[in-house]
């Protein structure tokens, strides 16, 4: 009886355990994020099949607090997906990216594992020894972070409803809180940053004087003419420097 054939590398069960050890720390760091994400949905009105599904969805941790503002705001499913779409382009960088490195896979393979893809998980896989990242590395590095993100939104909504209901409408506070928490250290090693934040802020508030841009559509306008604006005034004092 001939011996049957090893396995291809991209599916060897060591390279998914690999992925999964690799991704255990992102799920760690994730729990206390998703959490306060599951508090927030349910001080925004959210129902809990509503918040696990943006989490199972969307899985983003940035846009989901910002889709939890625009909500509060009554902004549009148009502007909810636009503005994600905005915040998460970077990811076709990502993507583009690892796809250098990583097997050749099967193109439903490739967006299985391109769907996991977060900040967090592509620091870890673009700084990985082997020259190429196997499919089954990447599913279970990115399947560990994605399942504890799920898991711990649904724990911190089914945590929020156990609040008194005086805390619970005083829980909108914290999602202000959150995005300081998430801006500061940024701010503090990129003027940049301050800029971005700074001008964004200056033009939303300008944009919620008009009626039409009231809400989600003035957001996406400051979010892009800021971003646009301090790069090219960035870009010029670098030439100037130079």
């Amino acid at each position: 009886m001939l011996p049957s054939p090893a396995l291809p590398k991209v599916h060897t069960p060591a390279q998914w355990k690999k992925g999964l050890k690799a991704g255990l720390p992102i799920a760690i760091g994730y729990m206390p994020i998703a959490f306060t994400f599951g508090l927030l949905a349910k001080a925004a009105g959210l129902s809990l099949f509503e918040t696990v599904g943006m989490s199972v969805i969307v899985f983003a941790g940035a846009s989901q607090y910002i889709a939890l503002s625009m909500i509060a705001a009554a902004s549009g499913a148009a502007e909810l997906i636009l503005t994600t779409f905005i915040m998460n382009i970077r990811h076709l960088l990502m993507s583009a990216s690892l796809n250098e490195r990583a097997e050749d896979d099967p193109k439903w393979l490739k967006a299985l594992y391109a769907f996991f893809i977060t900040d967090e998980t592509f620091s870890v896989a673009a700084t990985s020894l082997e020259k190429k990242i196997t499919g089954s590395y990447l599913l279970g590095l990115g399947l560990v972070a994605y399942s504890c993100w799920v898991v711990f939104s649904g724990v911190g909504y089914i945590m929020g409803s156990g609040l008194p209901p005086s805390l619970q409408a005083s829980m909108g506070i914290a999602l202000y809180a959150m995005f300081i928490a998430l801006l500061v250290p940024a701010a503090k090693k990129s003027r940049k940053v301050v800029a971005l934040a700074g001008s964004a802020a200056v033009l939303n508030s300008l944009f919620s004087f008009i009626p039409l841009l009231n809400g989600g559509w003035g957001i996406i306008l400051s979010t892009l003419i800021a971003a646009v604006s301090i790069e090219f005034v960035m870009k010029g004092e670098e030439r100037n420097e130079a």
